[in-house]
């Protein structure tokens, strides 16, 4: 049922908020909300990931904590002979990285509402993994979302996430025990790029 507000400010809260950006050297327009993260701007952590990214045009990724999609959509736009499939634990982040997809005309994009990698397809096979990893989730997910990550990649396959400074030292720990090697893309004042590689068995 709609609401219909007497209140002008309340009327403006609901409404979407627009975000235009180049990323990935694509132009990108992006509908968002109050309660979803960085909902007036592409964030610094993003925008530091995909600076060091490198996209293939055929890359099948995976876009992990995707939010309203900034980063799995800018692959997608990257890599039209592949596809993206984004997961988030919010079903409002989940209608709006598909809302999203939509409006930027990107059918090889699709977002689901997963825990780790729970509620993703079987396949394909991911070749590249990317995530704007929050400070507060802990550290147990991001255990189960790494080894998720980890089966479910090709050899070969990089993931890729942006942390807060305050995290690398458990990056570096972390990537080194489930993947068996770690690498420091960039740090900057606030975040850190983090990257691992799915080394065959």
């Amino acid at each position: 049922m709609a609401v219909h507000d007497r209140d002008p400010l309340l009327a403006k809260l609901r409404q979407d908020l627009h975000i235009d950006a180049n990323l990935l050297g694509h132009d990108l327009q992006f509908k968002t909300t109050w309660g979803l993260f960085s909902p007036r701007g592409i964030d610094e952590g993003s925008e530091l990931l995909l600076e060091h990214l490198q996209v293939a045009e055929n890359e099948t990724a995976l876009d992990f904590g995707c939010g309203y999609g900034p980063i799995g959509l800018a692959i997608a736009a990257a890599a039209p002979r592949g596809s993206v499939q984004l997961i988030d634990k919010d079903f409002v982040a989940i209608d709006y990285a598909n809302a999203n997809a939509a409006l930027n005309k990107l059918p090889n994009a699709r977002a689901y509402l997963s825990n780790a990698l729970m509620g993703v397809p079987a396949e394909p096979a991911f070749s590249l993994v990317v995530s704007n990893l929050p400070a507060k989730t802990g550290n147990e997910l991001y255990t189960l979302a790494f080894n998720d990550a980890k089966a479910r990649m090709l050899p070969g396959g990089k993931i890729v996430v942006v942390t807060i400074n305050g995290l690398r030292s458990y990056m570096k720990r972390s990537f080194t025990e489930i993947f068996g090697n770690y690498k420091k893309l960039k740090q900057g004042k606030t975040y850190t790029v983090s990257a691992a590689e799915r080394l065959p068995d």
